[in-house]
């Protein structure tokens, strides 16, 4: 398996990471975070995916992983201060560089368990590095080895992030399936 990651730039590829199998399902498609809570809560069905849409012709939301022609996995990686993080008060700041923030890492079925999640990490690091990010953050869960449920899995672990030479920056308010998030940061500069 030869997996590259690149920015994501086409919207059928994006919408199979993280689109519904139904166009009028109300799925995430990774909106939570990045756009803001009213705007998330108010598009219902096809909309969420024309919003990804416009989002993505303003340029790519995040970084595709592909086997051959087939995408695999997404991570989503934009600056901190356009989305909702910036205002999340569960989440702190650590100070006032202008850091991009990686919130959403998705593997896709029958591709798990091969390390795309590292590789996806390291691709949207590679991605804000060369947008000129000066840092990136993670909010992952801090499991301690214990089994994340799969639906809750997108924030990834703080093993994964340190892994990927990302150091813990301070702890959070922030719980997601019973576990507390942590905020990870990366120096780039």
């Amino acid at each position: 398996m030869t997996i590259q990651v690149r920015p994501a730039t086409v919207f059928a590829d994006v919408a199979t990471m993280v689109g519904p199998k139904r166009p009028d399902a109300n799925v995430c498609w990774c909106l939570s975070y990045r756009i803001p809570s009213k705007e998330n809560q108010q598009l219902a069905g096809p909309a969420r995916g024309e919003r990804v849409r416009a989002l993505l012709a303003q340029g790519p939301p995040g970084v595709l992983a592909y086997d051959g022609d087939e995408v695999v996995g997404w991570a989503a990686v934009h600056p901190r201060s356009d989305t909702t993080f910036a205002t999340n008060r569960r989440i702190p700041h650590v100070d006032d560089q202008p850091v991009w923030s990686i919130w959403c890492i998705r593997v896709r079925p029958g591709h798990r368990g091969q390390g795309l999640s590292h590789q996806l990490l390291a691709g949207a690091v590679d991605f804000a590095r060369e947008q000129g990010a000066p840092a990136v953050e993670g909010y992952p869960v801090d499991n301690r080895g214990a089994k994340v449920d799969l639906t809750m899995a997108y924030v990834g672990t703080r093993a994964l992030f340190e892994a990927a030479g990302f150091s813990h920056a301070v702890d959070t308010t922030s719980v997601l399936n019973g576990f507390p998030r942590v905020l990870m940061r990366k120096n780039l500069a």
